[in-house]
């Protein structure tokens, strides 16, 4: 059995949020206006090069998306994080 990659909790949270766009086929500006924050916050958190999100953030993007933070961690894409602690 092939295994995905193993990859850190903020990486999995923007890909999250990046198929959850795909899926509702809205941009990163859409769910920045609906979610009552800035497009940088979204493009911030969408960076690579950022290392941390905040549980707020991730709540106000549920919102907007009109979702729970239960679904939104329900995904398979949580199921392989790389160790945290190190």
């Amino acid at each position: 059995m092939k295994r995905e990659p193993v990859i850190s909790i903020k990486d999995a949270v923007a890909l999250r949020f990046k198929e959850l766009c795909l899926e509702r086929k809205i941009a990163f500006n859409e769910l920045a206006t609906l979610s009552g924050v800035t497009p940088s916050t979204v493009y911030s958190l969408m960076d690579s090069r950022r290392r941390d999100v905040s549980i707020i953030t991730i709540k106000k993007l549920c919102d907007g998306l009109n979702i729970s933070l239960k679904d939104f961690f329900t995904s398979k894409v949580f199921d392989d994080l790389e160790q945290e602690i190190r």
